[in-house]
């Protein structure tokens, strides 16, 4: 397996069908990423479709892993525009095809999302996570560190609240 990590600066139509399937398939496997099951191909459009106005206004990074010239896996990151936080990015929406998961592409796109925040002068990355999704362990495991949970923050189709739990990660020094 050849993975190639590397930002989209504009999506393609070919780019967000792709990215709209990754999406789709990661909300069916009960991720919550903002999204009820099933997400609509109308609805993940719309979607892709903000994220591109962003990347051309420079206003967030977006990182797509690929094997074999396919793209199955993607981060993004949010600078923060306040002039007192421009230290600090969100990460947002890793996403992994389920059927790429488990081989390492998760780990890779945030070694490489680390990277691109370092070189935006990006010195803290920070996150939120359904509070008991198997992500939790996948962010603790690369570095970041449990700052506390929010009650009642995101629902499901029935109604039924959860809690979020926010992580940072200091950038290494030097």
């Amino acid at each position: 397996m050849r993975l190639i990590i590397e930002p989209l600066a504009q999506l393609t139509m070919a780019h967000q069908q792709a990215l709209s399937c990754q999406l789709q398939a990661c909300v069916a496997q009960g991720a919550s990423l903002g999204f009820y099951h099933p997400l609509c191909d109308a609805d993940a459009t719309d979607y892709w479709t903000q994220v591109n106005t962003e990347l051309t206004e420079k206003k967030r990074l977006l990182l797509g892993a690929y094997i074999n010239q396919q793209l199955v896996a993607s981060v993004q990151l949010v600078p923060c525009q306040k002039q007192n936080g421009r230290h600090r990015g969100e990460v947002e929406k890793l996403l992994v095809h389920p059927d790429y998961q488990r081989q390492g592409i998760a780990q890779t796109l945030m070694q490489h999302l680390e990277v691109y925040a370092s070189q935006l002068g990006i010195k803290l990355l920070v996150l939120d996570t359904q509070s008991g999704d198997k992500s939790e362990l996948f962010y603790q495991a690369v570095g970041f560190t449990k700052s506390g949970e929010i009650p009642h923050f995101v629902s499901d189709q029935q109604g039924v609240l959860y809690a979020t739990s926010y992580y940072f990660k200091l950038a290494s020094p030097g």
